[in-house]
C-alpha cells in the first residue's frame, strides 16, 4: 500500500500487474533489469539523450514501461493532488511528449476519470503504449504521433502537462513549447510542468520559473514518502536504485475554471 494517498491504489497495482503480463511475455526479468540499469545510467549521465532517447531495444522499452511509467504516474498524481489541480476536472488534458501516457492518466484519474486525454509523442512505440494505458485505465481519449512543438488548440477549461520531457528536448524546440504553454496559460489553460529535482537536468528551470511566476503561476519542489508496490520495489532494488522517496519539481499555472 502506498503511504502517500492516491485514488484507487488497487487500480494502480492492477495496472502494474497488467504491465508485467504485457512486457514480460517474451522477456526474462533479468533482461529487463539489465535494461533498466542502462536506462538509469543514461539518465544520470545525461548522455545526450536522457531516458526517452534510448528506447532502442525491447528490453529498454519494457523497463521504461514497467518502472519509469508507474513512477511518473505516481509522482504526477501526488503533485496534482498537492496542488489541488484536479478540481474542477479539466475537460481535456493534453500530454506533451506523453511517453506511455502515465502523466495525463494520473491527472485524469485524480479528477475522477472525467477528463478526456490527448497524448502527443514522436515515438510510435510510445503512442501505441499510451493508447493501451488509456484503455487499460478506462479513460477516454487517444495519443497520436506528432511534433510536440505543434500543439492542438488549448483553451480555458482544458489542461496541458509536460512531465519529464522538456529536459530532453533540444533548446529551440523546448523554447517553442514553453512559449505555447505560456500563451495557453494566459488564455486560461491549466499548465503543469514536472521535472526531476536535480538541477543539472534542467539548467533552464529558473528562467522558466520566473516567467511562470510572473504570469501568476507557482513553483514547488516535492518529496513524497512512498512504499512501492512489490513489483516496482523488486525492480528498484535489482537495479541498485532507492525510491522510498519520490522527488520532483513543478511549475503550475492554474488557469481559469470553465
Amino acid at each position: 500500500m502506498l503511504t502517500s494517498k492516491i485514488e484507487n491504489p488497487q487500480m494502480f497495482e492492477e495496472w502494474i500487474a497488467a504491465l508485467e503480463t504485457r512486457h514480460l511475455a517474451d522477456l526474462r526479468l533479468q533482461e529487463v533489469t539489465r535494461a533498466l540499469r542502462a536506462l538509469s545510467a543514461a539518465y544520470v549521465g545525461r548522455r545526450g539523450t536522457g531516458v526517452r532517447g534510448t528506447l532502442d531495444s525491447a528490453g529498454k522499452r519494457a523497463a521504461f514501461a514497467l518502472f519509469y511509467a508507474p513512477l511518473h504516474f505516481l509522482a504526477a498524481h501526488l503533485v496534482v493532488r498537492a496542488l489541488g489541480a484536479e478540481a474542477p476536472p479539466p475537460r481535456t488534458i493534453v500530454d506533451i511528449g506523453c511517453g506511455t501516457g502515465a502523466a495525463a492518466a494520473a491527472w485524469a484519474l485524480a479528477s475522477g476519470g472525467a477528463p478526456s486525454v490527448a497524448g502527443i509523442d514522436r515515438h510510435p512505440w510510445a503512442v501505441a503504449e499510451a493508447n493501451w494505458t488509456y484503455r487499460r485505465l478506462g479513460l477516454r481519449g487517444r495519443a497520436r504521433q506528432g511534433d510536440v512543438a505543434r500543439l492542438p488548440p488549448l483553451a480555458a477549461g482544458s489542461a496541458a502537462i509536460a512531465a519529464y520531457v522538456l529536459n530532453e528536448l533540444p533548446e529551440p524546440v523546448r523554447t517553442r513549447v514553453e512559449a505555447r504553454l505560456m500563451d495557453a496559460a494566459a488564455r486560461g489553460t491549466r499548465v503543469l510542468i514536472i521535472e526531476p529535482i536535480a538541477r543539472r537536468v534542467s539548467p533552464w528551470w529558473e528562467q522558466v520559473a520566473s516567467r511562470m511566476e510572473a504570469a501568476g503561476g507557482r513553483t514547488d519542489e516535492w518529496r513524497f514518502a512512498v512504499d512501492l508496490p512489490e513489483a516496482l520495489e523488486r525492480l528498484d532494488r535489482a537495479a541498485g536504485l532507492d525510491h522510498r522517496e519520490l522527488t520532483a519539481r513543478s511549475l503550475y499555472c492554474p488557469g481559469r475554471a470553465g
